[in-house]
């Protein structure tokens, strides 16, 4: 795959190209496994100084796949799709890569929309993980520079992630709401985690979109990424997901896993230059329990 940038300050190529995050593990690739550097038309190494104006190509060699990840075909929702990025609607159910209880993943999933249409990198870039009964938008890079570039998104906390969720509580939730409170492991758990002082800052932002009696809506923006942050941090006020029996919430209302869904994805797409905003619409179980219930007027 091949990019093109021009120099807009005299400097060796390699401070230029790190100027647009290929870092020196990618230049290695580029230098011994088939790739290669132009300047103006002519081949230069990475200490060629340039001017500006300098027209700089580079051309990144095709990424081995995981030889470990069997692709499966699988019907996938593609929200978005260009060169660069992935776009999926995950289904809950799924991990998103495998492990010793987990062989059909959304990792095997996209390994076999790659070699089904025969695209020349199969490696599989996962930039934004869900949890296995999560669903909802999920992002992918279709190589590695993608992937480097969307890291540096992800560093910079410019990449927006927005999630619905149903909770379920006695009491009063207020309409909008700030979650701080910090997120430990569970002393006896390996898996579950708990709101407490030796924990990581946690911030969690939520408002209501709708209320069914003592089950609101409501749609989630997470500040920090700990694990189980959202079920945690709703279990900790009282209110938590409907289907998450790991933590309190109720299994009455026909949701069988954790009422999570990741609805609106924002990032800046580097090579087109300009934000995208990928949005899913609430999954079937989710609906089913809207159309059962009455909203509060």
């Amino acid at each position: 795959m091949r990019f093109e940038f021009i120099a807009d300050r005299p400097s060796k190529v390699k401070v230029f190209l790190k100027s647009h995050e290929i870092s020196k593990g990618l230049l290695s690739k580029i230098k011994f496994k088939g790739g290669g550097i132009w300047v103006n038309g002519v081949e230069r190494n990475a200490i060629h100084m340039l001017e500006i104006g300098d027209k700089v190509e580079v051309e990144i060699p095709n990424e081995t796949p995981h030889e470990t990840l069997t692709p499966v075909l699988f019907d996938l929702d593609i929200l978005y799709e260009d060169d660069h990025f992935l776009v999926l609607n995950k289904p809950y159910g799924y991990a998103s890569i495998p492990s010793m209880n987990h062989t059909s993943t959304i990792a095997n999933f996209i390994k076999g929309y790659y070699v089904k249409n025969q695209y020349p990198n199969q490696r599989v870039h996962i930039v934004t993980r869900l949890d296995r009964d999560t669903s909802g938008v999920m992002l992918f890079a279709k190589h590695g520079y993608a992937h480097a570039r969307l890291d540096k998104q992800l560093q910079r906390k410019t990449i927006e992630k927005r999630y619905y969720a149903l909770v379920h509580g006695k009491g009063k939730l207020e309409q909008k709401g700030e979650i701080i409170a910090p997120i430990a492991r569970d002393e006896d758990s390996i898996i579950t985690r708990r709101v407490h002082q030796s924990g990581k800052y946690a911030h969690t932002s939520y408002e209501i979109v709708e209320q069914f009696g003592d089950i609101y809506l409501v749609d989630i923006r997470l500040h920090t990424g700990r694990t189980h942050q959202i079920r945690v941090h709703f279990a900790h006020i009282g209110f938590p997901l409907l289907g998450d029996d790991l933590y309190g919430g109720s299994l009455d209302y026909g949701i069988e896993r954790q009422a999570l869904h990741c609805h609106r994805l924002v990032f800046t797409n580097p090579y087109l230059g300009e934000e995208l905003v990928i949005e899913s619409p609430l999954p079937d179980d989710f609906e089913r329990v809207r159309q059962t219930l009455k909203p509060n007027i």
